[in-house]
């Protein structure tokens, strides 16, 4: 049986800027991170071959070649496989909490999120930090993990009040607790008229999940007056990292039932 094809993410602009040759693919230094993971973590030697993705939906086939380089097996021009984005779109916005963050950012990319919030919420936990670098590469290990051809993209941290209070495009759900009446996320999905579903593949899904302590007064009438909808993610209260995964989980499924085949609409 032959060996599988390990994935690596390599930058498109380190691609992009490689000569297009004679219709070979050439060969493209590898990083010193690179060249370590491939050769002391997955003990790589000369010879073997491994896929390059670069987190827009391409994918080459390459070999290891001695003294830290690749030799793409098609020129960087014409990848041997090219992917459309997913579409609709899924964002997850997040408060960031004091624990966890590391793990819900794999597991939303994991699950299908093509676009990662930050928020700082006012009941966040006291003292959060967010390690942007340490995030990317978290993203980056787990884009190559799950085999995905997309990268999420990770935006810096936004205060929640006013992020939430912004103009969107979409359909935007808001989880929240502890108010009567609250419709269940999944059921809201459910019941998504021709309209609404229209909305959604113009402008994506996008799921907000608050801290520990709640959303403010604040932030929550911020977010209705920018039309997100409230939503329920179940009886239970759950943290925020659990409520994040299972309401991504909703969308993602929802998605693959009722938008296989969709693409992003021409402009």
């Amino acid at each position: 049986m032959s060996r599988e094809l390990r994935r690596l993410l390599v930058a498109p602009e380190r691609l992009a800027a490689m000569p297009a040759g004679d219709g070979s693919g050439g060969l493209l230094d590898l990083e010193p991170e690179e060249a370590h993971y491939l050769e002391r973590v997955l003990r790589y030697r000369p010879g073997e071959r491994l896929a390059v993705v670069d987190g827009c939906g391409r994918l080459w086939t390459a070999v290891l070649e001695p003294q830290g380089r690749l030799r793409l097996e098609q020129p960087p021009q014409t990848p041997r496989i090219r992917q459309e984005a997913p579409w609709p779109p899924l964002l997850l916005a997040m408060a960031v909490p004091k624990r966890e963050a590391d793990l819900v950012w794999r597991m939303a990319t994991e699950l299908g999120a093509d676009r990662l919030q930050p928020l700082l919420a006012s009941r966040g936990a006291p003292g959060e930090r967010c390690p942007l670098p340490r995030w990317e590469g978290i993203v980056r290990e787990a884009t190559e993990q799950c085999e995905r051809l997309w990268r999420p993209s990770l935006m810096a941290p936004q205060p929640a009040e006013a992020w939430l209070g912004r103009p969107f495009q979409g359909i935007a759900l808001l989880a929240t607790t502890r108010r009567e009446g609250l419709p269940l996320c999944g059921g809201v999905l459910g019941e998504l008229v021709d309209r609404e579903r229209e909305a959604a593949l113009r402008g994506g899904l996008h799921l907000a999940i608050g801290p520990e302590g709640g959303w403010s007064p604040q932030e929550e009438q911020a977010a209705e007056a920018a039309g997100w909808r409230p939503v329920s993610l179940g009886e239970s209260i759950l943290r925020t990292a659990t409520a994040a995964v299972s309401g991504l989980a909703l969308l993602a499924h929802w998605r693959a039932l009722s938008c296989a085949s969709c693409r992003q609409p021409s402009p």
